[in-house]
């Protein structure tokens, strides 16, 4: 079923007159802007999670490449979580996969931010055991939002994203961080996890790096097929 969640941004611009004017040309006011984002989202619920109701489960949020953006939701199933899903793999926790609408646009973090929050509100979500993945834009996208919310997630997973080297030490210290990337990958070079992950290492975070040797863009397919990195966040709980 298609959820849609609309989110009202109100940015403060300040513009208008001001008591003492120093130049004619420079004025200071003040506008109220709203911004609408529309997103479609995929939620899976694990198996269980009616049969134990006294529980809370962990939730990852999953943030989809480039290729899925749009009006079509199930373009997601096309890559990562939510193509297992649709194969048959079960998850022990709750995977939110919103869609970004925009072809050509970065993802609107803070519209996804407000749809985890509605989500995890609504939902028996354990507030310390929320994990963050993403892949090519969606993985820049991911780094961006460890950066502007470091206190909402408990560890993160990207996969062959753009990343805000200079703001590696906003991220909170005390979160578990695995990247993966193809060695031969020509959209996104592994410069841009290297040094990433070199700059967090120098600041004494807690990294893992894995590196698909003859493997371009597409590293998500080794990624999201290992086993491994679903028992890794199952391990991990947020840190007060």
């Amino acid at each position: 079923m298609k959820n849609y969640l609309r989110l009202f941004l109100v940015l403060w611009l300040f513009q208008g007159c001001s008591a003492q004017k120093q130049s004619s040309q420079l004025i200071d006011a003040e506008m109220e802007t709203i911004i609408s984002e529309s997103l479609g989202y995929y939620l899976y619920f694990p198996e269980d999670y009616e049969d134990r109701k006294n529980e809370k489960f962990p939730l990852l949020l999953f943030l989809h490449g480039g290729g899925e953006s749009g009006d079509s939701l199930s373009a997601l199933k096309s890559n990562g979580p939510p193509k297992l899903i649709a194969e048959g793999k079960q998850f022990p926790f709750l995977i939110l996969a919103p869609q970004n609408p925009h072809k050509k646009k970065w993802w609107n973090t803070r519209a996804v931010a407000q749809l985890l929050d509605t989500i995890v509100e609504n939902n028996r979500v354990d507030k310390n055991r929320i994990y963050l993945t993403g892949l090519s834009r969606g993985g820049g996208a991911a780094w961006e939002m460890a950066i502007q919310y470091p206190d909402k997630f408990a560890a993160l997973a990207v996969i062959c994203g753009m990343t805000p080297v200079p703001y590696a030490g906003w991220i909170n210290k005390k979160m578990p961080i695995w990247v993966f990337h193809g060695e031969e990958d020509n959209s996104i070079p592994i410069s841009e996890s290297e040094r990433m992950v070199n700059r967090l290492k120098g600041l004494g975070y807690d990294v893992k790096f894995t590196r698909y040797p003859g493997v371009g863009h597409n590293s998500w397919l080794q990624a999201y097929s290992t086993e491994e990195l679903y028992e890794w966040f199952m391990k991990q709980e947020r840190a007060d």
